[in-house]
Formats: C-alpha cells, sequence, structure tokens
C-alpha cells in the first residue's frame, strides 16, 4: 500500500530535470496541515448554506481558525450568524484541531492496513508530543478511542439535562455541539452570552466543566489512570498533573469566590449554592475552556489578572488545552525553588528533571511572554480599548481559551488578523513555530566558559 500522508521529504523537480528533495520538518508538516485545515474550512463557511446572512472572508477566516486551534474567540455569533450546516463544520472543526489531524491520520492508516514509515512516525511524535516512537501508534489509537467515549456520555448527559426545556431533537443538537465544544476546550457557545443562563445550574455546570477539565487534563494522564489504578503506580508526570489541577482548580476556586462575592455586578446578587457553581465555573474555563456563566467586563481587576495567569498556564501536555502547559508551569516554579535554595538540580516528586527539558520550559515561557507583549503594544497602537481589555484578548487567544471582555468584535481588520496569528501560534506551540523558523544545527564548537552578571 501507498504510503498514507504525503513524503516528510518530497521531491521537485527543478527547471534543469533534475530532481532535488525539499526538506520539511515534522513541526512545519503539522503547521502545514493545521493551514491546510483553516483554509478548507474558510471556504466551507463562505457557502451561501453555512451562514443566515452573508458574512465577508475575514469574518470566516477568523471564524475558522478559533474552531480549529479550539480557541472560541468570534466576531459574528456562532447561534444566529449561521446555519445548523456552519455549525456543524465549526464543531468538525473543533474536533479535527482539539484531537489534531495527525491523530485521525495514524488511526485511519491503521484502520486501513497501512505501514507508518519512519519519517511519518517522527510527524505523528511531533503531534502526540511523545518521546518515543514505539507509542505513537498505542496513544494515537487510545486519544481517538478515549476522545469519543467521553463525548458520548457528554451528549447523552446534556441531552437529558435540556430534554424537558429544548425538547428532544433542540436537546440532542445542543448536546452534540456542546459535548464537543467543551471537550475540545473549544468555548464556542450557540447563544451570544454562552452559559450565563444556567449559571445556577447543577447539571450544566458539573458536566461542561468535567467535561473541559478531562479534557484538559490529557490523553497520556488518562491512559496511565487506566492502565495502573493505583496512585503509587501512577507515573510522576501523571501525578504531578493531577495534583496541580487539583491545587491551582481549588486555589482558583476560592480566590475568585472571595473577590467576587461582594460584587453586585457577579456574584452578591446569588445564592450561595449559585455563587459556589458562578466561582467553581470560572476557576477552571480560563485553562482554556471559553467558556463563562459569568460576564467578565463585570469582574474586578483582581479576578481578571488572575484569569490572565490561569489562561497563561493553560492545561495538560496532549490535551485539548493549550497555553504554556501545567507541566512547564511547575517545572519553572521547581528550577525556581532549586536556585533559592541553592541547589544543582531540579526535582520533582522525589525525581530529578533534566536540565534540556528545563530549558525547554524557560524557552517556552519566554517566546510566550516576548509574544504577548509584542502584541499587547501593537494593539494598543491599532485598537482604541482600555489595557485590560487589550492583554486580556492577547493573552487568550494566544493560550487559544477564547474568554473575551468584548473586545473581539470591535478589533480593526489588523487586530483581527493578529489574533489569528496569535491562535495558530498557541495552537502549535511557540517552540514548533520557532522550530519552524529555524531549524536548529548542532555546534561542534565548545567556547569556554564565561561570567555574565544577572540579577
Amino acid at each position: 500500500m501507498k504510503n498514507w500522508l504525503p513524503q516528510h521529504l518530497p521531491y521537485v523537480r527543478l527547471p534543469s530535470g533534475k530532481v532535488s528533495r525539499v526538506s520539511l520538518s515534522p513541526p512545519a508538516v503539522l503547521a502545514l496541515g493545521f493551514l491546510a485545515l483553516i483554509l478548507l474550512g474558510t471556504l466551507l463557511l463562505l457557502l451561501p448554506v453555512a451562514t443566515t446572512q452573508p458574512i465577508n472572508l475575514l469574518q470566516a477566516l477568523f471564524t475558522a481558525t478559533s474552531a480549529v486551534t479550539v480557541t472560541g474567540l468570534v466576531v459574528v455569533d456562532t447561534g444566529s450568524q449561521f446555519s445548523h450546516f456552519g455549525q456543524i463544520v465549526i464543531a468538525l472543526l473543533i474536533q479535527a484541531g482539539g484531537l489534531g489531524f495527525m491523530t485521525f491520520a495514524v488511526v485511519a492508516a491503521i484502520s486501513l492496513g497501512a505501514k507508518i514509515g519512519l519519517s511519518q512516525q517522527k510527524i505523528a511524535q511531533e503531534a502526540l508530543g511523545q518521546t518515543s516512537l514505539d507509542q505513537v501508534t498505542t496513544i494515537a489509537k487510545a486519544v481517538l478511542l478515549y476522545a469519543l467515549l467521553i463525548e458520548l456520555i457528554g451528549v447523552i448527559l446534556l441531552t437529558l439535562t435540556w430534554w424537558s426545556e429544548l425538547g428532544f431533537v433542540t436537546a440532542l443538537y445542543h448536546g452534540f455541539f456542546y459535548t464537543i465544544s467543551a471537550f475540545n476546550n473549544a468555548g464556542f457557545a450557540l447563544s451570544s452570552d454562552s452559559l450565563m443562563p444556567y449559571a445556577g445550574s447543577i447539571p450544566v455546570n458539573l458536566i461542561i466543566t468535567g467535561l473541559f477539565v478531562i479534557g484538559g487534563i490529557g490523553f497520556t494522564v488518562l491512559i496511565d489512570v487506566k492502565k495502573h489504578r493505583r496512585w503509587q503506580l501512577l507515573s510522576t508526570n501523571t501525578r504531578l498533573i493531577l495534583l496541580a489541577t487539583l491545587l491551582i482548580n481549588l486555589c482558583a476556586f476560592i480566590l475568585i469566590w472571595l473577590l467576587e462575592a461582594n460584587n453586585p455586578a457577579t456574584l452578591q446578587q446569588l445564592s450561595i449554592k449559585d455563587q459556589a457553581l458562578a466561582a467553581w465555573f470560572q476557576a477552571v474555563t480560563p485553562r482554556t475552556a471559553g467558556f463563562n456563566t459569568l460576564d467578565y467586563s463585570s469582574m474586578t481587576d483582581a479576578s481578571n489578572i488572575l484569569t490572565l495567569l490561569l489562561m497563561f498556564i493553560g492545561g495538560g501536555s496532549l490535551s485539548t488545552a493549550s497555553g504554556i502547559k501545567l507541566g512547564t508551569f511547575v517545572i519553572l516554579l521547581m528550577a525556581t525553588y532549586a536556585f533559592l535554595r541553592r541547589r544543582d538540580e531540579v526535582t520533582v516528586l522525589k525525581r530529578t528533571v533534566p536540565t534540556p527539558l528545563v530549558l525547554k520550559a524557560l524557552a517556552l515561557a519566554l517566546v510566550s511572554l516576548i509574544a504577548i507583549f509584542i502584541s499587547i503594544f501593537l494593539l494598543t497602537i491599532t485598537e482604541q480599548a482600555p489595557l485590560l481589555d487589550v492583554a486580556f484578548e492577547v493573552v487568550s487567544a494566544l493560550g487559544t481559551v477564547g474568554l473575551s471582555r468584548g473586545l473581539t468584535g470591535e478589533l480593526s481588520t489588523f487586530g483581527q488578523l493578529l489574533i489569528i496569528v496569535l491562535m495558530i501560534t498557541g495552537r502549535l506551540g511557540p517552540l514548533t513555530l520557532a522550530y519552524f523558523l529555524a531549524t536548529p544545527k548542532r555546534r561542534r564548537i565548545r567556547y569556554a566558559d564565561t561570567r555574565i552578571q544577572v540579577g
């Protein structure tokens, strides 16, 4: 059987008639794959059957990019501007972008009996975040199986929840759309006020947050939990992600409740039960989910600053979430702790973190911060908006979160294009993008050590 993907090093015929090999790195192939998916989505959303009222090319491109990168930022209302066909296209783009087109490619190839070559395995390895080529096939199949199973459960639960209110057919459709959007941490909603009407609904809050928390933990964690089922047998990465997720969510929940408890525009007018639900929802959704049950423009500045931090951190690796990733954030904290304690090694849960991994975490965080700073600087020049709104929009786009303080629909053409670039960058990863632009080369020269003053 022929290869199931374009060759990692495709041939091109030069004018002279000679054949030359074009070298494309795995991140480059992934980037081109996502761009192709965005282009396809843009063309589909431009079809008359996809909208109730015509939209322009930039609006279609923005929506397709937001869907493929599972961000959730919108310049037109998803529920009223798009037809059922258009909404289904958006849902499918979310699914493809959330699980990764390489996952589908690997599983499809296996189903057809194709053999996966070394170059294709390296591309899949880059997409699935695996260091071992042997694990690529197993992880890809598990990702698809777990995702479909969890989404099926989500559709059933949401359909049952909304059946009496919306009727079976509409409840099923809403359950389908919101499950895909929630599990893939996209944040697309069928109403302009997201899930604010359900701020006091226990089933909706628990089901939706359950979906995007599970989707944001990471598939390697889910696979490890299913395989071992005992805390002592779980990998260091799994235990770290579970502990960090629990700790960050609880701290954010308590802080937001305290910060908003006396805010008449958010929690003050609600009952204790509804306050708890709303505080919990707003605490976990910034980890790249994008839904909201409170208006972020009405929340206190302190809550918005906390949300910026949560959006920057993001979820677990090999998950439907983005951000710099939870593991990266923990490594940065432990590296700082090791320096302050004058230790030569960075340790996590009684395990030593390799120096290259620490450097990767530092590079990822720095590249992300530089991208955020430059983007905020540019938008403050082109957009007539408060600094907090601009910063919120930028971090939300780079973290592929989808939360907004209302600026998205008011962005200029340049602002929309910049947010599109940020969403793509956030989904592919700043380091992947850097790899795409400049392939690293090994140096054979070892220079003498030097001392540079720091701090």
